[in-house]
């Protein structure tokens, strides 16, 4: 409760009432006892009174009141600046993409009317669990057939099991050579990590099983048609016509799956079908 009190005071509140009540004639032992607090914090608010260097400034009447400044996340506060946080800057008339904490901290100001520092914003995200780290580039989901692919795909996520296997295929890039960054070596050093000399890439493509969590995959050295379909004959091998009379691949929209190779394989086996995911829309991909 002591500690509840500290924090929901700190700052200009306890100075204030150690004011009132040094001017009502008690002394620092009898005021420090009702606010619950040290009489080094008594003398010290009187001291800095005295000399004009209180951080809140007392005005006389009639004249106009600057910003209170404070330093305590309280709940009400708490929820205005997560409000912040969750608005896009735009939306507040800022012309930038992202928060600082002197956007945030002017904002606060303008939205509460109280002054707060840049760093005591920082001490706030930090309190509320937030980090400084790069955003991610993400690009607009408008493909216009996006709902009827979508349904198409859980139409067969529905059939699983019933004579059909579903996969969802994706393919990445390997870099062979090592990255390196940061870590610890004695000072004065620098560790050396060995190359292979010019940098090689494979690229690996594959399909998950959405019922077993399978993975079937293909290594080749470029990223092509016959790629994807060394991934399809893959597929085709590993899941024999008994077993699985049909096979579903959902796959994005890269060139290599719409490649007229890839119709005349699908051409050739009737049993597999191919569906494509919507544009800009990698999240519908358990692959990712």
């Amino acid at each position: 409760m002591l500690a509840e009190l500290r924090r929901a005071r700190y700052g200009y509140l306890l100075a204030l009432h150690v004011l009132l009540l040094g001017a009502a004639g008690r002394s620092p032992t009898e005021i420090a006892a009702v606010l619950f607090c040290s009489r080094s914090s008594v003398y010290r608010v009187v001291k800095a009174y005295r000399k004009g260097d209180l951080e809140v400034a007392l005005e006389s009447e009639g004249a106009e009141r600057g910003p209170a400044r404070v330093r305590v996340l309280g709940p009400a506060l708490k929820r205005s600046v997560l409000t912040i946080l969750h608005t896009v800057p735009r939306a507040c008339g800022w012309c930038r993409t992202r928060w600082s904490c002197a956007t945030v901290a002017l904002e606060v100001q303008a939205r509460r009317g109280l002054a707060v520092s840049a760093e005591t914003v920082r001490r706030w995200l930090h309190e509320l669990g937030w980090e400084w780290k790069r955003a991610k580039l993400i690009a607009k989901d408008a493909d216009p057939q996006r709902v009827e692919k979508l349904a198409r795909i859980r139409m067969a996520f529905e059939q699983v099991g019933a004579g059909l296997a579903l996969f969802f295929a994706d393919e990445l890039d390997l870099s062979l050579l090592p990255k390196v960054g940061y870590q610890w070596m004695p000072k004065g050093a620098q560790v050396a990590v060995l190359t292979p000399g010019t940098n090689e890439k494979r690229y690996l493509a594959g399909a998950l099983n959405i019922q077993t969590g399978t993975i079937a995959h293909c290594v080749w050295y470029r990223k092509t048609t016959g790629l994807f379909l060394d991934l399809l004959d893959t597929l085709d091998q590993a899941y024999p016509a008994p077993a699985s009379p049909r096979l579903t691949v959902v796959a994005d929209n890269a060139k290599i799956h719409h490649a007229l190779e890839v119709e005349k394989w699908l051409a050739a086996h009737p049993r597999v079908e191919l569906l494509f995911l919507p544009t800009y829309c990698p999240r519908a991909n358990p692959v990712l």
